[in-house]
């Protein structure tokens, strides 16, 4: 799949959510890290911050660590710790990451975000999941 078609994928996801940013990270399971392969929406100078993140730092680290979504109703004023130091300079309130597999196995991170403060529902939470499926299935072809 090239990053045309991720982001795609991301815009119609945003456009779907009423969402601001949305990312995809692939797992490099031997090294424990997650790349960023796509995004629309974040801030230039985030970029770097989100290139690479270790499993079980921050969002999406804590989403294939926990093999589970997360999410955050808001992240400017999360004091969970699971956000990393660095992501609320994305002005981002509501996050939802979820796991993008292949069975059992995990590909990466699907992670959306919108700067209004939401509790994301179990109906959006199968709904960002469906749309990780499609990726997996992308991700499998390439």
């Amino acid at each position: 799949m090239n990053l045309a078609e991720l982001e795609k994928i991301l815009r119609d996801a945003l456009a779907q959510f009423n969402s601001e940013t949305s990312t995809i990270h692939r797992l490099d399971a031997p090294m424990q890290l997650l790349h960023l392969v796509a995004q629309v929406g974040l801030p230039p100078q985030l970029l770097d911050v989100v290139k690479t993140i270790p499993v079980g730092k921050g969002i999406a680290g804590q989403t294939v660590a926990q093999n589970q979504p997360v999410t955050i109703c808001n992240l400017q004023t999360d004091t969970s710790g699971v956000a990393k130091p660095g992501a609320k300079q994305t002005g981002v309130g509501g996050a939802l990451c979820v796991p993008i597999r292949d069975g059992e196995k995990i590909l990466g991170t699907l992670g959306i975000g919108t700067r209004r403060e939401h509790a994301y529902t179990p109906d959006e939470t199968r709904a960002l999941e469906k749309i990780a499926g499609e990726i997996s299935a992308q991700f499998n072809a390439a």
